[in-house]
């Protein structure tokens, strides 16, 4: 009986670390963000509807991305899921698309514009996972999966996709261009660039673009807060001659809430404590799951 309870637990912990759970809190603030920016208004269970979607696209898309790696992660990353036999890479293969379609389903519920974005995300976490490490600009790839999220998740809002969503889309795509070019060294050592912590920025400049009047101090204090943030993960890999680039990709990735909360900073006092509780839940996750 404890053997059968130990192997289940092991096959849970197989499943989480492929699906990357750990920065699953991300993308709830993506959909929260580009649904704030998309107008909100439509009542609870299309939200739930949209984070569910979400949820499904993202964990195939990791699944997916582990089963494309197959061949780099048995070189590179034995401890992956599938090179430590933890799991058969056709079961990877069938769990992940098996997400993709759960996640399409539940976008198309919420209406036509949302199903069809939806489906320009599905196509661009395939290209991604496909040849992702066998083309230098993979990252604005990835940014652009993110940006398609924040327009799917904006237009589940009573507004649809509008002007400040895009612009956000795209600030925040500059800031996982950022992160991934930087990510990318994490397993095959290398020289690093101090350019793409410059992208890293790019939120913080829209905030104080857009942000005027009486959220003009808000937006200067949460362009604070990740600026401190983005040192303290930086530090890790730029802070002396030990760098651990693990450390630094981890934290920006956590970050990614702290730029969604900068992209909505007139929210509700109680909608930035629901920001602040998805941050702390990216950190905690990352203790028991690894985010890369």
């Amino acid at each position: 009986m404890g053997f059968a309870k130990t192997s289940t637990i092991s096959q849970l912990r197989t499943l989480l670390v492929l699906g990357r759970v750990s920065n699953v809190p991300t993308v709830w603030s993506n959909c929260l963000a580009g649904w704030l920016l998309g107008g909100a208004g439509t009542g609870p269970v299309e939200f739930l509807c949209l984070c569910a979607g979400a949820t499904c696209l993202y964990i195939g898309g990791m699944f997916l991305n582990d089963a494309f790696d197959e061949a780099f992660d048995r070189q590179h990353r034995k401890e992956r899921p599938i090179p430590s036999g933890a799991i058969r890479s056709e079961q990877v293969w069938l769990w992940g698309f098996a997400w993709l379609i759960g996640g399409a389903i539940f976008l198309t519920l919420l209406g036509m514009t949302t199903g069809l974005l939806a489906m320009f995300l599905i196509a661009a976490i395939i290209l991604y996972d496909a040849i992702h490490k066998i083309i230098t600009f993979s990252p604005v790839l990835m940014a652009n999966c993110r940006f398609l999220l924040y327009l799917v998740a904006a237009s589940a809002g009573g507004g649809g996709v509008a002007g400040l969503a895009i612009w956000s889309g795209f600030a925040l795509a500059a800031y996982i261009i950022g992160l991934s070019y930087l990510a990318r060294k994490e397993s095959v050592r290398g020289p690093l660039r101090y350019w793409p912590c410059y992208l890293l920025a790019v939120p913080i400049c829209l905030a104080l673009l857009v942000n005027d009047g009486e959220y003009r101090t808000r937006g200067i204090v949460l362009s604070l807060i990740l600026i401190i943030w983005l040192i303290r993960c930086l530090r890790f890999t730029f802070g002396g001659a030990d760098r651990n680039i693990g450390l630094t990709v981890s934290g920006l990735l956590a970050g990614i809430v702290l730029v969604d909360l900068l992209a909505v900073a007139d929210a509700t006092p109680l909608l930035i404590c629901v920001f602040v509780v998805l941050f702390v839940m990216a950190l905690l996750f990352q203790r028991f799951i690894p985010a890369t």
